[in-house]
């Protein structure tokens, strides 16, 4: 066997576990060594790290991550796949695939257990529960300092937009709460099977520490109040959920109350939600 794998190569792994790749479950699996490379490039892992994948599936990226020498906790929800990617990676990479742990578990429910402590997130995430995963494994594990993250082409620019762009919405801003993201390159759909069709975008994060003195609870529910109509200014699409304490709350912060939640940083979110609770 090849020490990556190929279209060929996904393709009779399927067969062998006569697996029909589900559109429900996001299962698109990668084909291109060259892109897990350029994936595991970005990540900037090593033999200091322990990487935290989210879907690993067949294992494409399971084992280019394994080649940096990182040990990997794979975290897999289906039972089938999660049993075959042990036996994958002993055959593509035996002298590194006892760095490998498999969870056959939902990641939007792990939690820290045992010896789970990783340092990095690195997934090529499905497209229906990418931005819940990414929220969720880094309110979990404070660990995690960095990360590399493949997702549709459209949440990679949302994830990454900064505020007053077109696409900064409720993904961009909790995003932000936790880390700073570039989006870092583009990936054709010609390198999956079966082919999605839309293309993906590569996600660069890194960790930070959130706002000083904030409530996050207090902080996301504003971020989706501000944009829950997102053409509307901040003092009329809040003014039912915050009642009259509004006004002096928006004084207090130091923001316009015709500012629109598109226009507002992860830091005057958290000011603004701060001023609210002692106001409101």
């Amino acid at each position: 066997m090849s020490s990556y794998l190929n279209a060929k190569m996904i393709r009779q792994l399927a067969r062998d576990v006569d697996l029909k790749p589900s559109k429900g479950k996001g299962q698109n699996f990668l084909t291109d060594a060259n892109t897990v490379r350029r994936i595991v490039k970005h990540a900037d892992v090593s033999d200091r790290d322990t990487v935290l994948e989210v879907g690993p599936g067949l294992g494409s990226l399971t084992v280019g991550l394994l080649h940096t020498g990182s040990s990997v906790i794979a975290v897999e929800i289906d039972e089938i796949l999660a049993g075959q990617l042990p036996r994958t990676m002993s055959q593509l990479a035996p002298e590194v695939a006892d760095n490998l742990t498999v969870l056959n578990t939902d990641a939007l429910t792990l939690t820290p257990e045992g010896d789970i402590v990783p340092s990095a997130l690195v997934a090529n995430l499905p497209y229906n529960i990418s931005v819940p995963v990414i929220l969720h494994i880094l309110a979990t594990f404070p660990t995690i300092t960095r990360g590399l993250v493949m997702v549709q082409l459209e949440v990679a620019d949302r994830l990454a937009a900064p505020p007053g762009s077109k696409v900064y919405g409720i993904p961009s801003a909790k995003l932000a709460w936790y880390a700073s993201a570039t989006r870092v390159g583009t990936v054709p759909a010609t390198v999956f099977w079966p082919q999605p069709h839309v293309e993906s975008g590569l996600v660069q994060f890194v960790r930070r520490e959130p706002p000083a003195g904030a409530d996050r609870e207090s902080t996301f529910a504003l971020i989706d109040a501000a944009f829950s109509q997102r053409r509307k200014m901040l003092r009329s699409v809040l003014s039912s959920k915050y009642g009259p304490g509004l006004t002096d709350a928006l004084i207090h912060a130091g923001i316009s109350g015709e500012a629109r939640g598109e226009t507002l940083s992860i830091d005057d979110f958290a000011r603004l939600a701060g001023a609210l609770k002692g106001i409101v």
